[in-house]
């Protein structure tokens, strides 16, 4: 998968493969029995998640996100996998936090600016914001980036045991 010159900070796949959800669903099963240290799997019916744990989990450590679906139109005979690579669960919601509070003040400061430019006052302090928000919205975005390259190393490891479980 090549992810180096994605600008998506959150890599997908796809897969099918002709073999029954539950077929499929019993080999992570039957992987999760004799799991190798440093690796945690959840197993819910439709959805599995894949993780680094133990003194290799970083606060950058991917998570690979599993869902297994019924292929259309082979009689329930293959599934179609569909992956996800992202951070933790929190440092996600942390980082959406951060762009809806970016994003709010953008809002509010564009407001007034158009306020006061109608008003014909001063709009000097509103362009600043807005600007340094504008700033704000790429520093976050090229820190994601450099949290995804942190962990490349890692989701290569995740994506190895992936496709060991499914072969």
């Amino acid at each position: 998968m090549e992810t180096h010159n994605d600008i998506r900070l959150r890599p997908r796949f796809y897969k099918d493969i002709d073999e029954n959800i539950d077929i499929v669903r019993q080999k992570f099963v039957a992987y999760a029995k004799k799991l190798p240290p440093g690796f945690l799997i959840k197993i819910r019916p439709n959805h599995i998640q894949f993780t680094i744990q133990g003194e290799n989990q970083r606060y950058w450590s991917p998570h690979l996100s599993i869902e297994l679906e019924e292929k259309q139109g082979n009689e329930k005979n293959a599934t179609h996998i569909r992956g996800l690579f992202g951070p933790a669960q929190t440092l996600w919601t942390f980082f959406v936090f951060l762009h809806f509070i970016i994003a709010g003040i953008f809002l509010v400061f564009s407001m007034f600016a158009y306020s006061n430019w109608m008003l014909h006052q001063p709009i000097k302090g509103d362009l600043m914001v807005i600007t340094l928000m504008v700033i704000c919205w790429i520093l976050l975005y090229f820190i994601g980036r450099q949290t995804r390259a942190n962990g490349y190393g890692q989701m290569e490891e995740l994506e190895k045991e992936f496709y060991k479980i499914i072969e």
